[in-house]
């Protein structure tokens, strides 16, 4: 990715992560551990909550990118709940902004400081900026295409941000691995390997899980479920750390390429071992 927007500069995403910070600052972490039982209901199912946090803070990060973005189609969590037409749109838009106004709603909801803000901007479906901002720390992951990597303190300290080098055999890797639910053909094999693994984990938090492998802290991401508002600043931050990440057809992530799940690694080699070594489902060669 060497390409450069024309539309979102360094100043306008600064502003987005003044926007994540905001709401942050002002509606989630106020009512964080303070929710009432009145606060909180479920989705899809008992485990995919929203809060009324949620709620606010997407209503919030929506007002102020209209103004900032005027036009921009807003792909957000909550209102494409009832306007799933969105979501279509995206790979189509000339501007939009996915915005996921608490990742990590469940551990957010439960007291568990493991949460984020999550914001991207796209051009006809492909992110050219994100934030990944942490309430707690008040520190935002931010990225630009074509021009970095890097994560901003509370005090505005940069530090670029560099994802992992290549490893040399599956037995060194660290990250997050959906095995529950990833498509695998040779499910012996697959389980062989990820215990061979020096650690796998579970955030609960596409935020915290990307902000930690893109920072090198980490070797692989393996997703099932892709979501633009979880994955689209995600996507932007590996790739500008120098990872590489592929659908599991070795497709680009885009709304409008077919493709399930999501694969990350250092390179393109590191990405086929461990393709190969959980005979993930389905596989073209990466061209």
């Amino acid at each position: 990715m060497t390409s450069r927007s024309r539309t979102v500069t360094r100043a306008v995403l600064d502003d987005l992560s003044m926007i994540a910070r905001n709401a942050a600052e002002s509606i989630i972490m106020p009512r964080f551990g303070r929710l009432s039982d009145e606060d909180i209901r479920t989705k899809t199912s008992p485990s995919d909550l929203v809060t009324i946090a949620d709620i606010l803070s997407e209503d919030y990060i929506a007002g102020q990118l209209e103004r900032l973005l005027p036009g921009a189609l807003l792909v957000g969590e909550e209102r494409c709940c009832t306007q799933p037409a969105r979501i279509d749109e995206a790979g189509r838009a000339p501007l939009a902004v996915t915005i996921d106004p608490i990742d990590g709603t469940a551990n957010y909801a439960a007291g568990l400081p493991v949460f984020g803000v999550m914001l991207a901007v796209l051009e006809y479906g492909v992110p050219v900026a994100s934030v990944i901002h942490d309430p707690v720390t008040s520190s935002s992951a931010m990225a630009l295409l074509g021009e970095g990597a890097w994560m901003e303190d509370r005090t505005g300290g940069v530090t670029p941000v560099q994802a992992a080098r290549p490893f040399a055999h599956i037995e060194e890797i660290t990250g997050k691995i959906a095995w529950r639910t990833l498509p695998v053909g040779d499910t012996e094999q697959a389980d062989r390997h990820l215990r061979a693994m020096t650690g796998l984990w579970d955030l609960r938090c596409a935020a915290h899980e990307y902000r930690l492998v893109a920072g090198g802290n980490g070797h692989v991401l393996a997703y099932s479920r892709t979501c633009l508002w979880d994955h689209c600043p995600g996507w932007l931050l590996m790739h500008e750390a120098g990872a590489y990440g592929a659908r599991l057809n070795g497709a680009p992530y885009h709304p409008d390429i077919a493709g399930q799940g999501l694969l990350y690694a250092p390179d393109p080699e590191t990405w086929r071992m461990v393709h190969d070594a959980l005979s993930l489902l389905p596989y073209h060669s990466v061209k």
